[in-house]
């Protein structure tokens, strides 16, 4: 459970720091998406990486495994469903998994990687390890 925690973990830490470093590539890779009125974009461009970031600091530390992994499950689900409604709208463009780096484009692949990592998600939330964790021990 301790190395599917740290990947999940580091995952989602080096997917954030790539777009706070980016902002306006990461909302532009949203607005790419065309799901959403402009306005929300840079909302959701400012709150998700930091959303990713502390959940993933925190799973590494092994505080709150459940909780943390129920969010970033809860991410994982709304980016296979706008990468999935982005495909069948026929749209070619970055995924923005890791802002601008990489310039992954949407497709299966990317949907099938999604859903590898929720299944990791699933995993901690249902089997919890408190090992090499902050958190307290049951």
């Amino acid at each position: 459970m301790l190395a599917i925690r740290l990947f999940l973990g580091f995952i989602f830490i080096f997917a954030a720091i790539t777009k706070v470093s980016d902002p306006d590539g990461f909302s532009q890779s949203i607005y790419n998406y065309k799901l959403m009125p402009d306005f929300i974009v840079n909302l959701l461009a400012i709150a998700f990486p930091w959303i990713e970031l502390i959940a993933g600091i925190l799973l590494v530390f092994g505080i709150s495994v459940k909780e943390n992994s129920a969010i970033l499950s809860g991410l994982l689900v709304v980016f296979i469903i706008a990468i999935g409604i982005s495909m069948a709208r026929g749209l070619n463009i970055d995924c923005g998994c890791f802002g601008t780096v990489g310039g992954t484009k949407i497709g299966i692949q990317k949907i099938l990687e999604n859903i590898g990592l929720l299944v990791i998600g699933l995993i901690l939330i249902k089997y919890d390890s408190k090992y090499l964790s902050l958190s307290k021990q049951n």
